[in-house]
């Protein structure tokens, strides 16, 4: 007997290009928007998601032409997505740095999150997809909401896997340009302080320098020094959240602008030169040659008003 119209029905979903080697877990929610994690994970707990009529692991890796059953699962009702405004999009388009046919890299602008979420309706990735110039457009990383510079996104599937591959395995470079508070002592020092996401019911999201934190590297190399500040090359050796920032504070050098982990007393000299956002962008990013693809590089210059605060600051 059919199902009634409008009841949600098994489906037979197709393993396509971009589908390829893609987790069976995060095929399942791509594909079902508004069904909570834990409930696509009973699914495949229960059998009833099916790979070439057979059961599978959550982290079983997806082949092209293979047949995915879905079961019957009501989706949440979504409204329409919100078109982000015009003067975004034409401010993203005047932002890419580098496009060929496997990548494209922003100057993400600061104060414009990477993706929707906590409020926001729209992020870089949306807007992006609102110029309905790509079949296929994904993040390769993040950056925070307040930090601007090198954003790179991949145009296939092949081609996001080869950037999360160099991330994950330490091949790939990413370097920073941050104000931190205070004279610097001495050179080059690195910090290797695990950190711990930290996500209280209600409250911020903050994360901490914990020993049960997960491995996180960064090195602060001092490019020029100020009576009240220091702008330093930052490289980064893992890719943790607020990483940066976190790790700035273990030394007692705060980023500057920064609200979340920042010494506000010590900043007021900083805010008198003109800094009204945090002071972090992201310099530099490079790929290396690897699986077929060559050696990917990407540039952001410091942005103007990063610089007209550097004029004002006295050294």
């Amino acid at each position: 007997m059919p199902a009634p119209q409008g009841f949600p029905q098994v489906r037979h979903l197709s393993v396509e290009g971009n589908d390829e080697g893609q987790r069976l877990d995060n095929f399942l929610l791509k594909h079902l928007p508004g069904v909570p994690k834990s409930h696509v994970y009973r699914l495949l707990r229960s059998g009833q998601v099916r790979v070439d009529g057979g059961r599978c692991k959550p982290d079983r890796r997806l082949r092209l032409g293979e047949a995915v059953r879905v079961p019957p699962v009501r989706v949440a009702e979504r409204g329409e997505p919100v078109r982000p405004p015009d003067r975004v999009l034409d401010r993203l388009k005047s932002a890419i740095r580098l496009e060929n046919e496997d990548y494209l890299a922003l100057d993400k602008p600061a104060g414009l999150a990477v993706h929707a979420g906590s409020g926001l309706d729209y992020g870089v990735i949306e807007a992006i997809r609102a110029w309905q110039t790509y079949d296929y457009v994904e993040l390769c990383h993040r950056l925070d909401r307040d930090t601007s510079g090198v954003l790179l996104l991949a145009k296939s599937r092949k081609a996001l896997l080869r950037a999360q591959n160099a991330f994950r395995d330490g091949l790939a470079q990413k370097r920073y340009l941050a104000l931190v508070i205070g004279a610097w002592n001495g050179g080059v020092r690195e910090v290797d302080s695990r950190l711990l996401k930290n996500f209280p019911q209600g409250g911020e999201r903050m994360v901490l320098v914990d020993e049960h934190g997960k491995p996180s590297r960064t090195r602060f190399t001092p490019t020029r020094r100020f009576v009240d500040a220091t702008l330093c090359e930052v490289d980064i050796f893992s890719g943790r959240m607020h990483q940066i920032r976190v790790h700035a504070n273990e030394v007692g050098q705060g980023v500057a602008g920064d609200r979340k982990y920042g010494f506000r007393d010590a900043q007021k000299p900083i805010r008198e030169a003109g800094l009204k956002r945090l002071f972090l962008h992201a310099r530099g990013l490079q790929l290396p040659a690897q699986d077929g693809y060559p050696t990917l590089r990407v540039e952001a210059p410091l942005p103007a008003e990063l610089e007209a605060v550097l004029e004002r600051l006295p050294s």
